[in-house]
């Protein structure tokens, strides 16, 4: 038997945007450009190439011959996360957003019961995003991508907190990805650094932050994923445990051993080395690791089942990785 799995970590960026129709001058509004091909588009940006996609990001046929090729079953739709946009206007943002996730809709629907779809909301406005996160649970979202800041503070500060609240009562699944990570202007090398280097420390950031603010100590029902094995919070656990049983007042902010909280997360396989999964298993258990790839982006893990398979898992907890605790994550599964 063939086996397959559910991607929780795949980005989509519509063909085209509709032209700016706010009242906010030099607002960065996205646009999509001829590329070099006919099967590749620059997404613009303030003017400028933000990134050069392929078809794979909006083609359902294109995505089925990858995942095809990648023993991939299902895979789970969000906006690439520069479309997030954070730093627009929240009403700007919010008609960004309706596009963007109209576009995953109408993908979801055509796409033959191969794809879910986690939309998007103007996080720079809680009470929009509840109301826009409300809109989506209703027309069959899984639940919606976050970045790991919002324009600089942390998705840990208390002015979201209604917030996830509110996913949990809506039963809606988060995923977080990292977002302007903090550092850059200390990291040498081209624009692609970032992304290789930064955004592991933001992501382990967020979920320190999320940890101390108590939101996942509050809220057992949240279920709440990070991108790329959840950056190097796995390392930073053991410091955060030694000074949780330590210095005063940390105990009362988790609600919650740092520990068991961590075990109560998701956490992707997209860490590009077995070592690094079997680490990831042993500290946060078997059934918190989904399968993510990044498709269909340059640093995408095109063999994630092939990963999965090198760690020698019984067929069970091999299971558990590929498709098991994605169902559970997408409230698919108890």
């Amino acid at each position: 038997m063939t086996v397959r799995a559910i991607d929780i970590h795949t980005h989509i960026v519509p063909a085209q945007f509709p032209a700016y129709a706010g009242r906010h001058a030099n607002a960065r509004w996205p646009s999509m450009a001829p590329a070099h091909d006919c099967h590749h588009c620059n997404v613009m940006i303030a003017g400028k190439v933000f990134r050069t996609v392929s078809d794979h990001s909006w083609s359902l046929e294109r995505r089925l011959e990858a995942m095809e090729a990648a023993r991939v079953e299902c895979q789970v739709l969000s906006p690439m996360p520069e479309l997030l946009s954070y730093w627009l206007e929240p009403e700007d943002a919010e008609s960004l957003g309706r596009h963007v996730n109209d576009t995953i809709a109408t993908m979801v629907s055509n796409g033959k019961n191969r794809f879910a779809g986690l939309g998007m909301v103007p996080m720079q406005d809680p009470d929009r995003a509840i109301a826009e996160l409300e809109r989506l649970m209703k027309m069959g979202f899984k639940g919606v991508e976050i970045g790991t800041n919002v324009n600089g503070v942390s998705i840990g500060d208390k002015r979201y907190a209604a917030f996830f609240a509110a996913a949990e009562r809506l039963d809606a699944a988060i995923f977080v990805h990292a977002l302007h990570p903090a550092g850059t202007d200390r990291l040498v090398g081209p624009p692609s650094m970032p992304a290789l280097a930064l955004f592991p420390c933001e992501t382990s950031t967020a979920i320190v932050s999320l940890m101390m603010a108590g939101v996942i100590g509050r809220h057992p029902r949240l279920r709440i994923a990070f991108s790329h094995g959840g950056g190097v919070f796995g390392l930073v656990l053991p410091r955060f445990m030694h000074g949780w049983k330590l210095l005063p007042g940390m105990k009362d902010a988790t609600g919650a051993s740092p520990a068991e909280l961590a075990r109560r997360l998701y956490y992707d396989t997209l860490v590009y080395d077995a070592d690094t999964l079997r680490f990831l298993i042993e500290r946060f258990g078997v059934t918190q690791l989904c399968v993510g790839t990044d498709h269909p982006f340059s640093i995408e893990e095109t063999e994630p089942v092939v990963a999965v398979e090198k760690l020698n898992l019984s067929a069970t907890d091999r299971e558990l990785v590929l498709s098991g605790n994605a169902k559970r994550f997408l409230g698919e599964a108890t």
